[in-house]
């Protein structure tokens, strides 16, 4: 007993050690609030809970914990893309999470969802009736000096009836303790998706911490925020999408993954098309009718006809669309205004006039230049008060500054920036100093404050506003940042808003009496369609590239190949790669090491192994949200396979060896795709892109290795290109001959590898697709493939041609085409269904 004791001590002592380890250094910045040391000096009592449930586990716990969470990032491929770099980063998230009590959280809910009830009522005035202008209560230019402001939506009533769906407030402690509004969001505000994958990672990395903490779920807001977006459809059973930018997008990790959370079609300005007054979306069943669109694009890009004529990402004719009701978007365009700084200093008298109370949660104190009395303030003051632009990110005259202080700028910049301000005063506003408070950051081992901001989203339900018990925080590296944006060195926190009372657990999904029972997931937009195919032919094409290299490399090394067979057959595959455009012309009568290094990893052949890998990741991109986590991250290892690689020129062994590791990549993304992708109209594009890749390869690779003069060991290369040497052999005892070889690579019905076998995929698939008119008129692919499978089963082996060979190639090339012109974004010609049959 007395040594079981002694045993708890010493781990209750390792605990309080572990603790003071973490705590040494952890000092306040002075005149900064802080959310783990009080106003007393001492720990708040909720870190304190966090920070001994933590310190139960030792250390090398805490780190695997720490490790499980980075490889659940890795793995989900979480990322995110700063503007102006073509690369996604990795996924930052801080090890410690933002801890809110629920008494404080509770004044935080009531001052968002007051401000966005009255940034509601503002857009109906301003949109509407025009009386805060009219009455003097809003200077007219506070408003139209705004990029934001649409005066197309002037007079528009929204479909669904509001303004905003979604409002998000940038908010951080001030030096009183309350919380301040540092910014609003209203043009589509951001983060949400990121902010429930925080949870996720944390959650499942600390779950009994999680629990034992008491946690508000989050699962509960999406939930009636996705109600309050089939509430502001016209149909019942709407169809909801989310419009992106498209794989460019800073978030579309975000995008991708909120649509695949909540059920959403995720889609493209591409993707729709404005008919008679309704928004439709492409399919490969025809036009289907989209009812609601979340907008992720700023609005001033949505509509090339009637906003900005260089959008090239938005839907022509989607405001008149807007204007007839025929759809509801969340947020309306034009709502953006509201995030304009000339507006702040407006709030508090907005508030009065708007909801007759005072501001539950004041912003910054704001003053815009575009009135005498402010701007002589600010001028007065100009040493003492940041300046910031009144309606962009940007301080005009400052190139890419947010906002700049005067007694930090030199005497002339100074003088010419009074001087803009005196001149040009509505597009500017002085602001007092922001101090953002600090909360703890994990940095080596040990806890260190650091400043962060936290935006809070509120949502328009059919209950009314509801705000999520959590947030988006973001926490700099830096001790005197003034503003905190996703970048180099800022990490994302988890957001634990702590109940005083244990939280049921909850879900986004329905109760069961509820669930009606979906066995396909409705129509496939064109454009998943065509990125599907494409990624099937990419990973094809890669699999075939990978084969003509590896085939080099062994046959170069095989010390028992006739040496002037081997030297025919190595140039006949090296002049394929170059042909196939993998390597640099010249590369044919380089030695084989070089010529499959250059086709393996060669950044400026289109042809090479590493573009080929790209182009599949490429078009996998454009249908994230269809992808589980361990597809995304093994079409991320069939790239990094090849990168990682030496940087040095390769041997053939070393090439043969990450030839084999990126094949062994390939044969597990098609057994994923094969086991675990539903077997809809998606699987069979992706499937039909494969085979006629494959076809195709097949047929290049006969007409080279297999003509009517073939050697041996041409055929014997075949087989090894084709995958088909233990089928050849269990069927054969004898070696290779022509007509064996040409009926197992073109036309055997049982080979997976063959030609024949490819069609009759092709045909049969076809056949399972939607129709667009029931006049008993064969669709041209259907026409195609039904021509060439029949032509493929009635051909002997020992008689065909080597011309025939090459019109089959030509004509799966024009199945291809056929398939592309019927199936993908084809413009004004796309057409609606008359009747739908067949998976869609």
């Amino acid at each position: 007993m007395a040594a079981k004791s002694r045993s708890a001590t010493e781990q209750r002592d390792a605990a309080i050690d572990r603790i003071a380890a973490w705590t040494k250094d952890y000092v306040p910045l002075p005149g900064t609030p802080d959310e783990f040391i009080g106003g007393d000096g001492a720990v708040r009592s909720h870190w304190r809970h966090l920070l001994n449930a933590l310190a139960g586990l030792d250390q090398d716990a805490i780190e695997q914990r720490f490790e499980a969470a980075d490889r659940r990032i890795r793995n989900m491929g979480m990322s995110y893309r700063v503007q102006g770099e073509s690369a996604e980063r990795s996924w930052p998230l801080s090890r410690m999470p933002l801890l809110i009590p629920e008494a404080e959280w509770r004044e935080i809910a009531r001052g968002v969802e007051q401000r966005a009830e009255l940034f509601e009522r503002v857009l109906t005035d301003v949109y509407g009736d025009g009386a805060l202008v009219r009455e003097g209560v809003l200077p007219a230019a506070a408003i139209t000096g705004s990029a934001d402001f649409l005066a197309s939506m002037r007079g528009v009533a929204p479909p669904g009836g509001r303004w905003l769906r979604l409002y998000a407030a940038d908010i951080g402690r001030g030096p009183d303790g309350r919380w301040w509004v540092l910014g609003d969001r209203t043009q589509a505000p951001s983060g949400s998706g990121y902010a429930l994958e925080n949870r996720l990672v944390v959650s499942q990395a600390f779950p009994s911490l999680y629990s034992e903490m008491n946690v508000e779920r989050l699962a509960p807001f999406f939930r009636e925020f996705r109600a309050g977006l089939r509430m502001s459809a016209q149909r019942s059973g709407p169809r909801i999408c989310i419009l992106t930018p498209g794989p460019w997008s800073q978030t579309y990790f975000e995008q991708a993954y909120l649509a695949r959370y909540l059920g959403f079609l995720l889609v493209e300005g591409g993707d729709l098309v404005m008919r008679d007054g309704h928004i439709f979306v492409r399919t490969i069943a025809g036009l289907k009718r989209a009812d609601v669109l979340w907008r992720h694009v700023d609005a001033d890009w949505c509509d090339p006809v009637e906003l900005n004529p260089a959008s090239r990402i938005g839907v022509p004719g989607l405001v008149d669309a807007i204007r007839a009701g025929a759809v509801a978007v969340e947020n309306m365009p034009g709502a953006g205004l509201l995030e304009s700084r000339a507006l702040l200093g407006f709030m508090p008298v907005l508030a009065r006039r708007l909801l007759g109370a005072d501001l539950e949660m004041p912003s910054i104190a704001t003053w815009w230049c575009g009135q005498a009395a402010e701007r002589d303030k600010v001028l007065a003051s100009l040493g003492e008060i940041a300046i910031a632009g009144a309606f962009g990110d940007q301080v005009p005259g400052f190139g890419d500054e947010r906002s700049v202080i005067g007694s930090q700028l030199s005497a002339a910049d100074r003088a010419r920036l009074a001087q803009e301000i005196g001149e040009r005063g509505v597009d500017y506003v002085g602001q007092d100093i922001v101090r953002l408070s600090t909360t703890p950051r994990w940095e080596k081992g040990r806890l260190v404050p650091r400043p962060f901001v936290l935006r809070v989203y509120a949502a328009a339900t059919p209950e009314g506003w509801r705000v999520m018990p959590g947030g988006f925080c973001r926490i700099s590296d830096q001790t005197d940042a003034r503003a905190v944006s996703m970048g180099q060195g800022v990490e994302s926190a988890d957001v634990w808003v702590l109940s005083d009372s244990p939280v049921e657990t909850t879900s986004l999904l329905p109760s069961p009496e509820k669930v009606r029972i979906v066995r396909l997931l409705g129509n496939l937009p064109s454009r998943a369609a065509d990125n599907l195919f494409w990624f099937g032919r990419y990973l094809e094409r890669e699999e075939a590239t990978l084969r003509l290299v590896r085939c080099i490399c062994t046959r170069a090394v095989d010390p028992d190949t006739p040496a002037n067979s081997a030297r025919q057959s190595l140039e006949k595959l090296k002049a394929l790669l170059v042909a196939w455009g993998a390597a640099p012309y010249g590369m044919a009568k380089a030695p084989s090491a070089l010529a499959s290094d250059a086709a393996l990893r060669e950044e400026n052949s289109n042809g090479s192994a590493l573009s080929i890998a790209r182009a599949a990741r490429h078009a996998a991109s454009v249908i994230r949200e269809r992808l589980t986590p361990e597809t995304w991250r093994l079409i991320g290892r069939l790239e990094s396979v090849i990168v990682e690689a030496p940087d040095r020129a390769l041997s053939e062994p070393e090439i043969i060896d990450c030839t084999e590791e990126a094949l062994t990549t390939i044969a597990a993304l098609s057994g994923l795709f094969d086991e675990n992708f539903n077997r809809g109209a998606g699987w069979i594009f992706y499937d039909m892109g494969r085979r006629i890749e494959r076809g195709i390869n097949t047929c290049r690779l006969t007409r080279q290795f297999a003509g009517k003069t073939a050697s041996a060991h041409n055929l014997d290369v075949l087989l090894d290109l084709i995958d088909s040497q233990i089928t050849y052999r269990s069927r054969y005892l004898t070696g290779v001959a022509l007509g064996p070889v040409r009926d197992m690579a073109l036309l055997d019905p049982f080979n997976p590898r063959s030609v024949a076998f490819q069609v009759a995929s092709i045909d049969d698939h076809i056949a399972a697709l939607p129709i667009l008119r029931q006049d008993g008129m064969l669709e041209e692919p259907k026409r195609l493939s039904m021509q060439l499978r029949a032509d493929l089963s009635t051909q002997d082996a020992e008689e065909i041609e080597d011309q025939a060979i090459l019109g089959q190639e030509q004509r799966l090339m024009k199945l291809a085409e056929a398939i592309a012109v019927r199936y993908f974004l084809q413009g004004a010609h796309h057409a609606r269904a008359e009747h739908v049959t067949g998976l869609a």
